[in-house]
């Protein structure tokens, strides 16, 4: 089945993005890389080992805090691909980040190609 997310509205495409960050970010405050991996494509595997996982998940708490408030921004979508982008807010570092992932649609399912909060 071939998939276009610019034939897709947008409140379709936030509903199936939001519960993906939710579970990569959840995943991420209880340093679970099986849970946090789980939706992500061969490439993103690669890079995303147990190793670097935990490093920047300890680095990100230990500077920032936890995830707190997440407010949808923008969707851009492309027909094979959709990024989107966040505000993000933590529980220790003061102002408001972006958080932002990339998802593709390949083998009948959604796949996170990129994923980011700076």
């Amino acid at each position: 089945m071939t998939l276009n997310f610019e034939t897709m509205s947008e409140q379709q495409i936030w509903a199936i993005a939001n519960p993906i960050m939710d579970n990569l970010m959840d995943a991420s405050t209880q340093l679970d890389h099986a849970r946090h991996v789980r939706d992500f494509t061969g490439r993103l595997k690669a890079i995303v080992t147990p190793e670097y996982f935990a490093r920047i998940c300890q680095q990100y708490q230990a500077e920032k805090g936890y995830f707190t408030t997440r407010t949808p921004v923008a969707i851009f979508r492309r027909p094979d691909s959709a990024a989107f982008v966040w505000k993000q807010i933590f529980t220790k570092a003061p102002g408001e980040f972006v958080a932002e992932m990339v998802l593709v649609y390949r083998d009948g399912r959604y796949w996170v190609d990129h994923v980011m909060v700076f």
